[in-house]
């Protein structure tokens, strides 16, 4: 399974929509290099506010392309960056790995996927509606969430947009992915 990088972001201050960029280095056990949630503790400012110990899951935010067009064809009007994500990618299914998966991105970069990013309303500030266009339900009447997936970074390096995607999946038996 091989995908790309679309576009790259990045924000240093707690802002919803992040820069594009020509390029990000990834730190080890940190994140997106001057990005305001880069760090070994959680820098989210809602869980800081709970437990500012917390280990920080949710270094890297990564959005697929698809999930864009999706939400550009029910009329929103988003580009990479915009929903908070760090790296956008195309061509990788990513809220269907499980838990642990790597994804190894450009020639050193690899990071693993630790969870579901949970919607937040500040997505409306974005633009009103967008939060809600993010869930979704399934046949049984389970919430899906749709904003991306978090990760840690396991290898650092530079990303740039059309660098390669692909993916290692973690020894079975697979855990699915939940909001982190």
């Amino acid at each position: 399974m091989t995908g790309r990088v679309e576009a790259v972001s990045r924000s240093a201050a707690h802002t919803m929509a992040k820069s594009n960029q020509p390029g990000i280095w990834l730190l080890v056990g940190l994140g997106v290099e001057d990005d305001a949630h880069a760090g070994t503790t959680v820098k989210h400012r809602s869980r800081v506010a709970r437990d500012p110990s917390q280990p920080n899951l949710r270094q890297v935010h990564l959005f697929q392309a698809e999930l864009l067009q999706e939400l550009r064809d029910a009329g929103f009007d988003v580009a990479a960056g915009q929903i908070g994500e760090n790296v956008t990618t195309r061509g990788i299914d990513l809220l269907g790995l499980p838990t642990g998966t790597r994804l190894r991105l450009g020639a050193e970069a690899i990071v693993e996927i630790t969870g579901l990013r949970n919607p937040c309303a500040q997505l409306d500030q974005v633009q009103s509606g967008l939060m809600a266009a993010t869930l979704d339900r399934d046949d049984r009447g389970n919430l899906i969430r749709k904003a991306g997936v978090m990760a840690v970074v396991v290898a650092g390096g530079l990303v740039q947009p059309g660098d390669s995607v692909s993916v290692e999946l973690p020894p079975a038996p697979h855990r699915p992915l939940k909001p982190v």
